[in-house]
């Protein structure tokens, strides 16, 4: 091969390789044209900080707090009067009714008293039969002029008033001897349950009070309970009569019992800054015992709109607890009260205004006054 035809195909070898290389640049920047257009890119400004918009709204919490399941009714049942038991007709468990006897009692000195009041009684009935009735002869024979003094008829009719209030002093003197003897006999005052027994036949009992001494027995009303719940002061603006809430007690595992609120106290206890709160629970099946203790689930929902944050719009530092609002593209602290909290929202009570623009995340090294660029809004 002579050197013109070698010169001659290195030539063409060189223009092919120039002509793929062209080739292969015209379709990397093609490529790289097309996938700029199918994915552009957004540069955020630099130092950008996330803001949302402020507004209004609810928030539901969840309070647990202890409560206790009374009787409807209690009462602790002493004697009125100095005696010995003579006999008892129930015990503990035993169900009674209103005024059914529940024992009575003996006091011979009572019995004595009795006795002597109503023969005092007698007597002054007597008295007083005897003076009325001369009396009356006296004012009949009256009538026939010269017979019976005027003086003589005025005696007589002192005398006869006078017997007159003896008796009826005798009537009351009788009347409070019966009361007392009625006394020897204890009743129940209401339907209900013998839920304690302290004394037993022969037993000496005495009036007396809580203060100075145990009771002879205990009723209570067992088909009908009250659940107690001290509410803390600041939940008692979440509540109100007719109101449902929730219990459970630890003997019951997995089951949840409903109550309407039917009594609040409409003040607060001094010492330990709550309202006390009670349902009424029907037990006809008596699956509660008075003197269980439960755990109240109250649902908070505030019955007035407010603002509702995130948790991480809010900061503090050593002075204060704020907010970070952005106004003109300048940060401004704001000074709030925290309320109610979930894991992730709470409540803030401040100078703010529905449409306000705020930080998330606020943190204090966001100075005040500092020059803000926002980034799109996040939900609140």
């Amino acid at each position: 091969m002579t050197p013109k035809h070698n010169y001659q195909n290195n030539s063409k070898i060189l223009i092919m390789k120039t002509y793929h290389f062209i080739l292969g640049l015209l379709i990397t920047g093609l490529l790289a044209s097309c996938q700029n257009k199918q994915k552009p890119t957004t540069v955020p400004q630099p130092n950008s900080t996330q803001v949302f918009t402020l507004k209004e709204g609810t928030l539901n919490t969840t309070m647990r707090l202890p409560a206790v399941l009374q009787p409807y009714q209690t009462v602790d049942l002493y004697a009125k009067v100095n005696g010995f038991i003579k006999t008892m007709t129930v015990d503990v468990g035993s169900h009674v009714h209103h005024g059914q006897l529940l024992m009575t009692l003996e006091a011979p000195e009572m019995t004595a008293s009795l006795t002597q009041a109503q023969e005092n009684l007698h007597s002054k009935e007597a008295i007083y039969r005897g003076s009325k009735a001369n009396y009356d002869r006296l004012l009949k024979t009256s009538k026939t002029p010269g017979t019976i003094s005027p003086n003589d008829l005025d005696i007589a009719h002192a005398q006869m008033s006078a017997d007159s209030s003896n008796l009826l002093a005798a009537k009351s003197a009788y009347q409070l001897a019966a009361d007392l003897k009625n006394y020897l006999e204890v009743r129940a005052p209401f339907d209900g349950v013998i839920s304690s027994r302290n004394v037993y036949n022969g037993a000496y009992v005495a009036p007396t009070d809580k203060n100075s001494g145990i009771p002879m027995l205990t009723l209570q009303e067992q088909t009908r309970l009250r659940l107690v719940v001290d509410v803390p002061e600041a939940a008692t603006n979440y509540f109100a009569n007719k109101d449902t809430i929730h219990f459970s007690v630890k003997t019951i595992p997995g089951k949840q019992f409903a109550a309407a609120v039917k009594r609040m106290a409409g003040a607060l206890n001094i010492n330990m800054r709550s309202e006390q709160m009670q349902m009424d629970i029907v037990n006809k099946d008596k699956e509660l015992l008075p003197g269980m203790f439960a755990e109240v689930t109250l649902q908070l929902t505030n019955k007035q709109k407010t603002f509702v944050i995130p948790q991480t719009a809010v900061t503090q530092n050593s002075q204060r607890i704020f907010v970070i609002r952005v106004v003109d593209h300048k940060a401004q602290w704001v000074d709030v009260k925290k309320g109610r909290e979930t894991t992730d929202s709470l409540e803030v009570f401040g100078a703010l205004k529905p449409g306000d623009l705020l930080v998330s995340p606020a943190t204090d090294q966001l100075k005040n006054g500092t020059t803000v660029n926002t980034m799109e809004n996040v939900k609140n």
